[in-house]
């Protein structure tokens, strides 16, 4: 899935007008659609851990169904209402040569909220279920067709930018739902329907203790990405650095994504006895493996062949890109331990640590943002990344404070 970002942003960097259709993809559509559906997001931890039998399986199917089409009900009501130019216009303060290009991909993203929250929730029953492998088939069935899709409007030539990027993004997720709804069918049938509880299911109030955290924990964690589009906006260097920040985002994203799964791994793996230090060593291991990675990028002519070969940005872009990816080094190996920690937390079924630990992160970032956008003085992608950065530090300190007493008792 990381690689679905620098994907796009390569392609979209070779059509007409690149930059307006980065930053419109970058800095509007990809945030917005993230905030949007991020309420579902945590589905994938949920399911992991709470779709053992068939009660369980059946109150969580019924939130995911409710919870997707009212997201995408709010999709729908953003795009086609004036309420579009009230936040894209007011609240971001987006580039005015943006504003209908971004508008254009939102509505192509409609589908977005409600395929992810389907795709999430079944993921996690074959993950439970040890089918891990078919969430590898389907994420390559959806690259597969992103890849197809790019590749059919590139060659095409006249659709914008943001058309091909976000018509390509919306195959792809449709089709691996798809793929793992039709995947999943049989071990609902043999495995789910008639295995046992290891714990009570959970009622509906125990649910909410459960979840919304969760919830919480994502909606604040991707407001994150809106509020860095604000700032960017507002600070020098607007257009170029909304431009770069989906290219050097799709960067790390694709590196951090190593770690991303983590946190279902932890959460299934620590029911088994005598986990907890391996999955702790292999924690610090992938973190110092991306860290090092991402340097080496950094450090030598690969940026040059990443951003202006394979990205397409000019010169001038890929140097404010270098440039970005040195204060960005960081992010890799913090997505890595966030996901661990967190995973201990979830695993406990006390997540309320994990929405303390955003809240903080969340503080940290607005308020770096702020002071950036106050002096006026760095291009705005640097400030951006180093706020993000900051954040996500602060973040992971609190996560390891949180966490202890669940890994401390997991050794007892």
């Amino acid at each position: 899935m990381g690689a679905e970002l620098p994907l796009v942003s390569a392609v979209i960097a070779r059509l007409a007008h690149p930059e307006i259709n980065l930053a419109a993809y970058g800095g509007v559509v990809f945030p917005l659609a993230l905030l949007i559906e991020s309420p579902i997001i945590m589905l994938l931890a949920a399911s992991t851990a709470l779709s053992r039998d068939w009660r369980s399986y059946l109150a969580l199917r019924r939130f995911m169904m409710g919870a997707g089409l009212a997201l995408t009900a709010f999709h729908a009501l953003l795009v086609y209402t004036p309420l579009y130019y009230v936040v894209v216009r007011g609240l971001l303060g987006a580039p005015a040569e943006i504003v209908e290009p971004a508008r254009l991909g939102l509505m192509i993203m409609i589908p977005w909220s409600w395929a992810i929250a389907y795709r999430r929730f079944n993921q996690g029953i074959l993950i439970r279920f040890n089918h891990a492998r078919a969430v590898s088939a389907g994420t390559l069935i959806r690259l597969s067709v992103l890849v197809t899709a790019l590749t059919l409007g590139y060659w095409q030539g006249s659709l914008p930018g943001v058309v091909v990027g976000t018509g390509a993004v919306i195959a792809g997720i449709l089709s691996e739902a798809l793929y793992i709804g039709l995947r999943v069918q049989p071990v609902i049938r043999d495995q789910l329907q008639s295995a046992v509880a290891r714990r009570s299911p959970l009622a509906p109030r125990a649910f909410a203790r459960f979840y919304v955290p969760l919830a919480l924990t994502s909606l604040l964690g991707l407001l994150i990405q809106p509020l860095g589009s604000a700032a960017l906006s507002r600070m020098p260097h607007a257009l170029e650095s909304l431009a770069v920040w989906p290219v050097v985002g799709g960067l790390l994203f694709l590196l951090r994504s190593l770690g991303f799964a983590y946190q279902e791994v932890v959460v299934a793996l620590l029911d088994e006895p005598q986990t907890l230090k391996s999955l702790r060593r292999f924690a610090l291991i992938l973190a110092a493996a991306t860290t090092a990675l991402l340097l080496l990028i950094a450090a030598t002519p690969l940026a040059t062949v990443w951003f202006e070969g394979l990205s397409g940005l000019s010169p001038a872009l890929a140097r404010l890109a270098q440039t970005g990816l040195w204060i960005g080094f960081l992010m890799p190996a913090l997505s890595t331990l966030q996901n661990w920690y967190q995973g201990l937390i979830v695993h406990s079924r006390r997540t309320r640590g994990i929405t303390e630990s955003i809240v903080i992160a969340l503080a940290v970032t607005v308020g770096l943002l702020w002071a950036g956008v106050t002096w006026g003085t760095f291009p705005g992608l640097y400030v951006g990344l180093a706020a993000f950065v900051s954040g996500n530090l602060i973040q992971v300190l609190w996560l390891w404070q949180r966490s202890r007493p669940v890994w401390q008792g997991a050794q007892l």
